[in-house]
């Protein structure tokens, strides 16, 4: 049978509608495809730094330390500033392009920033180190006008050394923790940068975060790594973190220490520090770390052990047998002990487990210095 017109009618219209809807699809789905091909077939853009406007041309800097005067795209002219990251043509290096976080890189991938929880009851001994810092970084933070009124600033820094193991960094965790402040650890390492310009760049949005987050305090360990005795000659790496050094120096001079941001740093060397970081100004407070003695230890060894199963154990002849240890070799000593336990099956701890441990780290010690004799003769 023969179909109707209307009805035949009816069926092209679907049917066209159909293959519309169809090359409708395939139109959007190609052009698509070459949107994402011509991503492959456009160069890609340099990455650089602008260090001076001259009109309508600019001079930027490349990852690499070179240098080149370049013409600005007619849109962005009068938009474009000293310091602004920006994206240049590859052949030509033409700016056509701004970038609005001026970063290089994200300073929160090189530090730590918490609101640590240490308190005062947490450090064993260590009185007269406590009093200072609560003088020096605890006092300017809560009660500014104190300064004020009597027309002194506090110190801008405070310089920990001491024996490693000590409580520098618990010192200052427990500081910040007093203050509500925002804490922020800087391996001084990881401001050793490769590329020129990189380090000095870090430490300066460092300093930034750090008053963007004030009251903050920061908190540079291993000092020695970034501000060891310059020399005359060297290589190109040490010369790097001698402008590294440098920048870190400028911003020392650059901010008060009341406005919130306070620098705290620590080394267990600090003979061979530059004498420019420790003139007046920068780290006027200079605080010894040193071992702990007997109270001290008495105390540190009753933090380690206050959540542990003991039997009948001898504190005064396991104090006295710790002696010369720091902090942190006591609370290994603990740790130890507690394997012992583990290992014969207890759930308390005893005084052999003690003098074991004792004897352990002791071993251990004397063992590292051996093979550092033989290593370095």
């Amino acid at each position: 049978m023969f179909k109707s017109k209307d009805i035949f009618q009816e069926d092209f219209q679907k049917n066209f509608l159909n293959s519309e809807d169809e090359t409708r699809l395939l139109r959007e789905t190609i052009n698509s495809l070459r949107k994402e091909v011509s991503k492959f077939k456009n160069p890609p853009l340099v990455v650089c730094e602008v260090s001076k406007m001259l009109g309508e041309k600019a001079i930027i800097r490349l990852k690499n330390g070179h240098y080149f005067c370049v013409p600005i795209l007619k849109e962005l002219q009068g938009k474009i500033h000293p310091n602004d990251t920006v994206l240049a043509e590859q052949k030509s290096l033409t700016i056509i392009e701004k970038v609005e976080d001026s970063k290089t890189f994200d300073v929160e991938m090189f530090v730590v920033v918490e609101k640590p929880k240490v308190s005062w009851d947490n450090i064993g001994g260590l009185k007269e180190q406590i009093k200072e810092l609560k003088e020096v970084i605890e006092l300017p933070m809560k009660n500014p006008q104190i300064f004020k009124s009597v027309g002194i600033e506090p110190p801008k820094g405070v310089l920990l050394h001491g024996f490693p193991g000590c409580g520098k960094t618990l010192l200052a965790k427990a500081v910040a923790s007093s203050t509500n402040a925002t804490f922020i650890e800087v391996p001084a390492p990881q401001l050793n940068q490769k590329f020129i310009g990189d380090g000095a760049k870090l430490v300066n949005d460092i300093f930034k975060l750090a008053k963007e987050k004030a009251p903050s305090i920061i908190f540079i360990d291993e000092i020695d790594a970034l501000a060891s005795t310059r020399v005359d000659q060297g290589t190109s790496g040490e010369r790097e973190v001698q402008r590294t050094l440098m920048q870190f120096l400028y911003e020392l001079d650059g901010f008060k220490s009341l406005e919130g941001v306070n620098l705290i740093a620590a080394t267990n060397r600090l003979d061979v520090l530059d004498e420019a970081i420790l003139r007046p100004g920068r780290f006027d407070r200079l605080i010894e770390v040193g071992l702990p003695d007997k109270k001290s230890r008495e105390k540190i060894f009753a933090i380690h052990t206050r959540n542990m199963k003991l039997n009948k154990i001898s504190r005064k002849q396991i104090i006295e047998k710790m002696k010369g240890m720091s902090g942190a070799e006591i609370k290994g000593v603990c740790t130890e002990a507690g394997y012992f336990a583990i290992r014969e099956g207890r759930k308390e701890v005893n005084k052999e487990d003690f003098l074991m441990a004792v004897d352990k780290i002791f071993q251990e010690e004397i063992e590292e210095e051996e093979n550092q004799k033989e290593m370095f003769g």
